[in-house]
């Protein structure tokens, strides 16, 4: 291969990455990203070697993030008050890091030298499932952007999420697009390679067909409030006042059995917050003969640890969960005594939260069992089934206003559908500035608010029971398939043979 072809395969490979971004929220054009891939697998097969594989991997990465985390520059610069050039490094260098897992995928791929086609495109699905799994775990995580959220909620390889996760539907994206691959390479003379592709898509649409979980009980009232308070007022003392009156206005104003704020929407510490305030927010609740959840900052030691915590006021007794999966440089400074700088950088109030624990349990809310999760924590389908399947229905807790006029709150709320495909549950997302939803069981939005308005949403809320094979094997099934994948990949009676097979 020549420089000049090189060249124009790299540049090529960063267009497409970008491109993929389409089929994402908030375009929802699934088929997108099968077959932005299924080029990228084409590149990566007529690869020589292993490092420009891993170029062509980093180059569609690079691709992907800088067009779709385009939000994080909002977050540092426009709230964060990092300086622009600053912002830009950052975000160029995350970038940079999350382009590393399509870079070790193809560098693998191909240093693995298989021959057989079939086998090269099962392990092509199963090594991409694994990076998108591991981009997930490594330095707390940032699974942002995994393929298979591009499949939620109408895409049928999304029928693998209650079986496998999303990393499961990532595996099956890229299979699909592998095996795309090899159907136009061959000019589609060789039909056997649609018949798997046919059979993975058509499985994928009979398990959305299946339901996993069932009701249990009678709908319940919710009331879903978004305060729409701006980013750079929400901790300012002069607009304290003003942020509680109208979370007060809002519940005052509700008749639901349950009622949800935002994460923080009282931006003081719990000790802080005037009890007859408190107190008319749990009349108000047992009134209606249900609960209100009621975001804060607990500080049970003094001020030398925090939480960021919802807790609950109303017919139910008080109970209370303190988020687990924490920001890194947002919520807590990783490695401290080397990024301890970034505190003084960054002017982000509150930004070294203690962590919750990982074993808290559903709240019992207005007859509901509801496990509460906030912002950030729904990116991590396999915490959330720690709460399952006793809970009835999911809760999201967010404060997007981080994100501004970016894709970013429609990415997260993708992320939420997702989440609802997982557990066979409904989700309920109460925002600051939105999206504020109601999500089904299936991953339909049924109800959303307006973003950028305040106001309250209304609606009912089934509670599911029961546990899809996702909820009691969690991440166990992706990893015996891609598994059994890569052993095959991995033995040469497997590797071998001739390239026309």
């Amino acid at each position: 291969m020549s420089k000049k072809t090189l060249r124009s395969r790299l540049t090529l490979s960063f267009l497409l990455g970008a491109i993929t971004v389409l089929g994402f929220a908030p375009f929802y054009f699934f088929p997108v990203p099968v077959f932005t891939l299924a080029l990228l697998c084409h590149f990566w097969r007529v690869s020589a070697t292993p490092m420009r594989s891993a170029l062509l991997g980093f180059t569609f990465g690079m691709g992907l993030f800088s067009a779709g985390v385009t939000w994080i520059y909002v977050s540092l610069h426009d709230f964060g008050a990092m300086p622009m050039p600053a912002a830009v490094i950052a975000l160029f260098f995350l970038c940079g890091y999350l382009a590393l897992f399509p870079a070790l995928t193809g560098w693998i791929l191909t240093r693995l030298h298989i021959v057989t086609p079939a086998v090269w495109s099962l392990t092509a699905g199963a090594l991409w499932g694994l990076s998108d799994w591991l981009r997930s775990v490594l330095f707390t995580g940032f699974p942002w952007l995994t393929l298979g959220y591009s499949q939620a909620p109408a895409g049928p390889l999304g029928g693998f999420a209650p079986v496998m996760g999303v990393y499961g539907v990532s595996l099956m994206l890229v299979l699909s697009a592998a095996l795309i691959c090899l159907l136009f390479e061959r000019r589609f003379r060789e039909w056997r390679y649609l018949l798997p592709l046919l059979a993975i898509w058509i499985i994928g649409f009979g398990l959305q067909q299946i339901r996993w979980t069932e009701p249990q009980g009678e709908p319940v009232t919710v009331s879903l409030l978004q305060g729409n308070i701006s980013q750079d007022l929400k901790w300012r003392e002069d607009q304290l006042v003003t942020s509680m009156d109208t979370y007060a206005r809002l519940t005052l104003e509700s008749s639901s059995r349950l009622i949800i704020t935002p994460e923080i929407s009282v931006p003081l510490y719990r000790d802080e917050v005037p009890s007859s305030y408190l107190a008319q927010m749990a009349t108000h609740a047992k009134r209606n003969n249900g609960d209100i959840l009621l975001g804060m900052v607990e500080a049970p030691g003094g001020r030398s640890e925090y939480y960021n915590t919802m807790f609950s006021f109303g017919t139910s007794p008080a109970q209370s969960y303190r988020k687990y999966h924490l920001v890194p440089f947002g919520e807590f400074i990783p490695l401290k005594p080397i990024f301890g700088w970034v505190i003084d950088v960054l002017k982000i109030p509150l930004s070294d939260f203690s962590r919750g624990g990982l074993d808290q349990r559903p709240m019992n809310l207005a007859g509901q069992r509801v496990a509460v999760n906030i912002c950030y924590e729904d990116v991590f389908g396999e915490e959330i089934i720690k709460q399952l399947p006793q809970a009835t229905l999911l809760a999201n807790v967010s404060n997007d206003a981080w994100f501004g006029r970016s894709i970013g709150p429609r990415q997260h709320l993708q992320i939420s559908q997702m989440r609802a495909m997982e557990t066979g549950r409904y989700m309920l997302r109460a925002t600051n500035t939105g999206v504020t939803a109601i999500i089904n069981e299936r991953g339909i939005v049924l109800q959303e608010a307006e973003i950028f308005t305040t106001t309250a949403l209304h609606g009912m809320a089934q509670g599911y029971t029961g546990a899809t094979p996702y909820v009691r094997l969690g991440n166990s099934l992706l990893f015996v398939l891609a598994g059994v994948l890569l052993v095959m990949g991995s033995l040469p009676i497997f590797r071998g043979g001739h390239k026309n097979l």
